[in-house]
């Protein structure tokens, strides 16, 4: 356990967490929504400082984040626990966990250990995935320090439910993240992850402000979130970031509560493809299709194929510094330490 950030004391022993944006009423010895930050005796204390659960050596292509350190490695970890309640989420064994079972599980390992693990293993960053790192904010905080000494970069894989308050506390430390914005209409928000849209809009935005790279992916799941109208909105709000911020379109696989939703359609890859590109984006990614040419970066300007994937794997790499070696336009994103 270590003492949480962000909360505040309130009348008969209540506590007010606010770390991210369900900013959840806490009870003596009750927990928040993550199930890992408990009011014991008035103190908010975090149950995963310092309990890792999952601990892995990357492509950072994986995270996706395919303009960062191209072909590097990534350092990835997490802690049980997650704000969310997706029934489709992809890890929901170790993020849905605690509040499934009131076990939190994982094993001692320090930011320090942490941080020699990730410079042993030859990687460019830590990636703070799997789950949601804003539920182990101040594990990852810490960590995060000690990486930036080191000369490795910090990545968030996040479903961006962070509030202000807790972005400002990233200020400075935080390098690039992949937010998922699952749909663009409250109520699949509501319905399938128990939380609100507006909460990860302001996320992105903020996350922009700060000067830290995004990437955004979108798992595209037939019949819930792929109509063109919503897919319309969401690429428009996506190239208001910025038309440099990726957009990974994801291929939904049949997994945990969502076990009887099909496979999704190439055909509505592609077609939510096309909308990115004509709403103005310069990158645009078909995710989960290996061998797809629509996973390759291509120069902005001139169309010149840049990075050829298969997968997480690099085939390919044309650039000359971060350049096109035919046109000389820069490809946006963060090309070394």
């Amino acid at each position: 356990m270590g003492r949480a950030g962000f909360w505040e004391k309130l009348t008969d022993g209540r506590i007010r967490c606010s770390l991210c944006a369900h900013r959840c009423l806490i009870i003596p010895h009750g927990r928040g929504i993550c199930a890992v930050r408990e009011n014991r005796a008035g103190n908010l204390e975090s149950l995963v400082y310092c309990r890792i659960i999952a601990e892995n050596i990357d492509p950072i292509e994986k995270k996706p984040l395919f303009h960062v350190l191209p072909g590097s490695l990534s350092y990835s970890i997490a802690t049980a626990g997650c704000n969310f309640r997706c029934d489709f989420c992809q890890n929901h064994e170790i993020s849905q966990k605690p509040a499934l079972t009131g076990q939190v599980g994982g094993r001692e390992k320090s930011p320090a250990a942490i941080v020699a693990s990730a410079q042993q293993s030859g990687a460019g960053s830590i990636s703070y995935t799997y789950t949601e790192p804003t539920v182990f904010f101040e594990y990852a905080r810490d960590i995060a320090q000690l990486a930036h000494r080191a000369g490795l970069l910090n990545i968030f894989v996040t479903n961006g439910y962070m509030t202000a308050e807790s972005l400002a506390g990233l200020e400075g430390l935080l390098d690039a993240a992949n937010v998922d914005l699952k749909s663009f209409r409250d109520e699949f928000y509501r319905l399938r992850c128990g939380a609100r849209l507006a909460p990860v809009l302001e996320s992105l935005r903020k996350l922009k402000e700060m000067g830290v790279w995004v990437e955004v992916t979108t798992l595209l799941i037939p019949g819930y979130n792929d109509d063109r109208e919503e897919l319309l909105e969401m690429a428009s709000f996506i190239c208001s970031l910025g038309p440099e911020t990726p957009w990974h379109i994801s291929r939904f696989h049949p997994r945990y509560k969502l076990l009887g939703i099909p496979a999704t359609p190439g055909a509505s890859i592609y077609q939510a493809w096309e909308i990115g590109r004509e709403a103005g984006l310069k990158y645009v990614y078909a995710g989960n299709m290996p061998g797809e040419p629509r996973e390759n970066t291509c120069c902005s300007r001139c169309g010149l194929t840049l990075i050829e994937r298969y997968g997480f794997s690099i085939r390919s790499f044309k650039l000359h510094g971060k350049n096109c070696p035919r046109c000389a336009t820069p490809l946006d994103g963060i090309f070394k330490v």
